[in-house]
């Protein structure tokens, strides 16, 4: 059966006063989620989304990957909004989502916002995700550069997020992949900061722990703008294995999920 080993690694970085990345890490799911910025309670937002979507996986192992990704985006949003009816100074609260789901031999990955994934084959960096941002919308349609991109004020715009009012198009596509695959999962607090030949050459480093924590540390050492969180995987071949993971970030802390006992079991997937 295929399944991830994993490690991970977030950092509040040198600027910020608090952590709204949360992600999860186990052997059937990879997920990570960061609080749309400028927004209020972002770390409840990525906090409930990672329980959410971590919980569910759990909870249905050998579930279609997509069709579950696609109802623990709609239980997240449900939760989103009974925050925001318990406390209004939530409202607003939105999070991004990148997450890979695996039935041990099918790859789901749901995406939303502008947290990313990449793969590491043969040595090669392959973007998986497409950012759900204004200036991406605008370099898809030639109206600005990549580079122009990069260095515009309005970078951090995101088109879509998960949040209790609205209803986001996620992307859900099958994955290709295989047997020593290595993946990354990761916020904008790295990409903003670290050259794509940087994270290939940090995310090729053997260990899975030292890869993870290398990136998050290169973002840190290029300013630490924004909070910064890696999740690292290597794709095995192996028995199955009780699908428990690591939470990082915002998520640790369970006081910023909603209300853990009120995530409802998804009844057709």
């Amino acid at each position: 059966m295929l399944q991830f080993r994993f490690a991970a690694e977030s950092d509040i970085g040198l600027v910020r006063d608090h952590n709204e990345d949360s992600a999860f890490a186990g052997p059937y799911l990879l997920a990570v989620a960061d609080g749309v910025g400028g927004a209020a309670a972002g770390e409840v937002a990525s906090a409930t989304t990672t329980y959410v979507v971590s919980a569910l996986a759990l909870a249905h192992p050998g579930t279609e990957p997509l069709g579950l990704l696609q109802s623990s985006i709609e239980e997240s949003r449900t939760q989103l909004a009974a925050g925001i009816e318990a406390d209004p100074a939530r409202r607003g609260m939105a999070t991004t989502l990148t997450a890979i789901l695996t039935d041990g031999l099918r790859f789901g990955l749901a995406h939303i916002g502008d947290t990313r994934a990449y793969l590491l084959r043969a040595g090669g960096l392959q973007p998986l995700t497409h950012d759900h941002t204004l200036v991406q919308a605008m370099v898809d349609t030639g109206r600005i550069t990549p580079e122009e991109a990069a260095a515009s004020p309005h970078r951090h715009i995101v088109l879509q997020a998960v949040d209790g009012d609205s209803v986001p198009t996620p992307d859900l596509v099958w994955l290709d992949l295989r047997e020593g695959d290595r993946l990354l999962l990761c916020s904008d607090g790295l990409t903003d900061l670290v050259a794509d030949a940087d994270i290939q050459r940090l995310l090729a480093v053997d260990s899975r722990r030292l890869a993870a924590f290398g990136l998050a540390r290169a973002a840190i050492d290029a300013g630490g703008r924004d909070n910064v969180t890696c999740v690292v995987a290597d794709l095995v071949d192996a028995e199955p294995v009780v699908g428990t993971g690591l939470l990082v970030g915002a998520a640790r802390d369970l006081g910023n999920v909603v209300d853990p006992a009120s995530v409802r079991p998804v009844r057709s997937a």
